[in-house]
């Protein structure tokens, strides 16, 4: 761990914070950018939008922390909005930029998050959730996505996935 948390709740979240940082690159490793977008004949999401929509989940937390740095991700994903058939997504190498931008900013903000700060309630319509609460979600997001662009690897005849 690069530093120790203001909240012991944040420990192991920031644990996983960590891995998904690397992770996600390293799912994303190789990939040509046309095999992005491929859905493979069916209405799965394609590793362009799972990425993007991972990225977003930062973008997203970050506002709550009040740092408002802009995203390419900013209106294909606005609202959660899910995939749009004949969209055409960003581009990987341009995902992985914003993934490296914002991460080092909402890491430091969530080491340095108090108890209090996490129990404050978010303004989502329909939704009474506490910050932590959807750091909670959004960690146990990135990893089910982190998942689900590992097997598309496969399925579109890339290498397993390289966790080392």
């Amino acid at each position: 761990m690069k530093s120790t948390p203001t909240s012991n709740r944040m420990y192991g979240l920031i644990v996983l914070y960590e891995m998904h940082s690397d992770f996600l690159l390293r799912a994303l490793e190789g990939i040509d950018e046309k095999d992005a977008q491929k859905r493979l004949d069916t209405k799965a999401n394609h590793i362009a939008w799972i990425t993007g929509s991972v990225v977003q989940g930062r973008y997203f937390l970050a506002k709550s922390f009040g740092i408002d740095l802009p995203s390419i991700t900013d209106e294909l994903f606005a609202n959660n909005k899910s995939i749009v058939d004949d969209a055409v997504y960003p581009s990987l190498a341009g995902l992985i930029k914003d993934w490296q931008a914002i991460s080092p900013h909402l890491q430091e903000a969530l080491t340095q998050a108090s108890d209090e700060q996490l129990e404050e309630k978010l303004n989502i319509p329909g939704m009474e959730i506490t910050l932590f609460e959807m750091i909670s979600f959004n960690t146990y997001r990135e990893a089910n996505c982190i998942g689900q662009i590992a097997l598309w690897r496969r399925l579109l005849g890339y290498a397993g996935m390289n966790y080392m």
